[in-house]
């Protein structure tokens, strides 16, 4: 989907404070999130995530008149997620209450750099101002091969990751809230089917993040669409689409820490049944597991996945039996050891928001079927991380 901004409920254990000595400000994070294997650590125990996408939390963080709606998500909920792809002032002060509410919460945010459509300043913008000066590209898909376009995110890259919060006096690079930087939301490079433009441009990327910022995890922000390089999983793109990505050889990139997953079963396939929609997903799903454990050897997360009730045949039940379908696949896997450890959807609002009501819109407070199986999956999590953790503890006791 498009999005500027992704806020995930977190489910983790072992939170603590710390005091920022120049500020009043108080962090409860309980501390970096790094990767063991295929799975997720945080002070060595394992880590469960169950969140949500909020594209618009520091859109709202910027306007001084509405920043108690992104205060009353933080407060609502566990964790979060969050991406920067502007620098304008008013913008990134934005980011910064949302980052240190996130903090104040015990919230993790995952900030994504740049999205791959038009929307809130994409890669379109970065190709526009090449051309405005005077550079011959002809494509947005320059965007990944032009020097003075990567020249572009990479200073933006630079300057979000190297930004000082305004309200924590923490910098970004410094602050265990931020769980993960994405590169970019929805690659695609439909110029290169190959894949090789992308691939290219994920070593460089991946290792230009890393290269400032060792403390976060990197991931690229991708949908899962299988390559040239898979030929055989490539029966599961949806209509046999390809997008210039390749699922394996992608993820395996050095700089890059995990794997995502995005899933649109009524998108993709709208003229399947509710039923068939179900059981792609679940095979979708299952063959992005097996191969993050065989092939990527690195965690996997499910970053979107949702139903519109605008689609035809569509409800509340529909959309909450899509949801159940994916928090047990993840579940499924995290039970049993696998790398899938948690699943974000696609979208969260809060009452009072109509103006951005998509279709994919959950609304907690008046949705309780679907706020139960959310709140299910989340205690069943942290069940899990808390089993693990006390394993864990007997076996060095």
């Amino acid at each position: 989907m498009m999005s500027s901004v992704q806020y995930y409920l977190i489910a983790g254990r072992g939170c603590r404070g710390e005091a920022n000595s120049s500020s009043n400000y108080i962090n409860v994070i309980g501390g970096f999130v790094g990767v063991e294997g295929t799975g997720f650590v945080v002070n060595g125990s394992a880590f469960y995530f169950n969140g949500f996408n909020a594209y618009w939390l520091m859109l709202v963080a910027a306007n001084a008149n509405a920043t108690a709606n992104a205060t009353a998500t933080a407060t609502a909920n566990a964790n979060a997620t969050a991406t920067a792809t502007a620098t304008a002032p008013q913008r990134g002060e934005g980011l910064d209450f949302v980052v240190s509410e996130a903090g104040k919460h015990g919230i993790y945010l995952i900030l994504s750099l740049v999205n791959n459509y038009k929307d809130f300043g994409g890669r379109p913008q970065y190709v526009e101002w090449a051309r405005d000066r005077g550079e011959n590209v002809t494509s947005d898909d320059d965007f990944y091969r032009n020097e003075i376009v990567k020249g572009y995110y990479k200073n933006h890259v630079k300057t979000v990751v190297t930004r000082v919060n305004t309200i924590s006096r923490v910098a970004y690079r410094d602050d265990p809230t931020i769980l993960a930087w994405e590169l970019i939301n929805e690659p695609r490079c439909e110029d290169d089917l190959s894949g090789a433009t992308l691939q290219g441009w994920i070593a460089e990327m991946g290792g230009y993040v890393k290269s400032i910022d060792r403390a976060h995890l990197v991931e690229i922000g991708m949908e899962g669409f299988y390559g040239a390089s898979s030929q055989f999983r490539k029966q599961f793109n949806p209509n046999g689409l390809v997008f210039g990505t390749d699922f394996v050889p992608n993820n395996q990139v050095q700089g890059i820490d995990f794997a995502t997953i995005h899933a649109y079963p009524g998108i993709w396939l709208s003229n399947w049944t509710n039923e068939e929609q179900l059981r792609y997903l679940r095979d979708w799903t299952q063959a992005h597991v097996e191969d993050s454990a065989a092939l990527v050897k690195k965690p996997l997360l499910f970053t979107e996945f949702g139903k519109s009730l605008r689609d035809s045949g569509s409800g509340v039940p529909q959309r909450d039996a899509l949801l159940e379908a994916a928090f047990d696949s993840i579940y499924g896997s995290a039970q049993n050891g696998g790398p899938l450890a948690g699943g974000l959807f696609w979208q969260l609002l809060t009452d009072g928001m109509d103006g951005l009501k998509d279709g994919y819109e959950i609304i907690l407070s008046l949705n309780s079927s679907t706020s139960k199986i959310i709140s299910n999956q989340s205690l069943r999590l942290w069940n899990l991380a808390g089993k693990h953790q006390a394993i864990s503890t007997e076996t060095r006791g």
